[in-house]
């Protein structure tokens, strides 16, 4: 009684499509998830803060130069739109916090104009950035 010897041998192969449907569903999860900043788009020199604490959730800024040009989402905007495109970021993205980057030079009277404005979009936590 003789042995049957396979002529051929099976080559093992790993079916890579389980594995790579997985990692582009996690791209998407993390894409999805990922928290963007809304940045102001202007460098102001802010003032120096001895009591500052860091906020790690920081998502919308607002910056007011030292001629009085209001700055959000990378671009000038009147003093009277902040409301409204805050309401528009804000709808992108939620957020219980908004941080004002005023310059040292910035007039007082145009940093309240812009804290009122952010107040009248629903936000109560109004931050000023300060110079580390």
């Amino acid at each position: 009684m003789g042995r049957k010897v396979r002529a051929e041998e099976e080559d093992a192969q790993i079916d890579m499509t389980p594995m790579l449907d997985v990692v582009f569903i996690m791209l998407i999860f993390f894409i999805v998830t990922t928290v963007f900043v809304k940045q102001a788009g202007v460098n102001v020199n802010k003032p120096e803060g001895v009591t500052a604490t860091l906020k790690k959730n920081a998502n919308i800024f607002i910056a007011v130069t030292e001629d009085g040009n209001v700055w959000m989402d990378r671009r000038e905007i009147s003093l009277d739109s902040v409301t409204a495109n805050l309401e528009k970021l804000l709808s992108e993205q939620p957020t219980d916090i908004v941080f004002i980057q005023a310059d040292t030079k910035a007039k007082h009277g145009i940093v309240i104009e812009v804290m009122d404005k952010v107040k009248a979009a629903g936000i109560d936590r109004v931050s000023v950035a300060v110079r580390d």
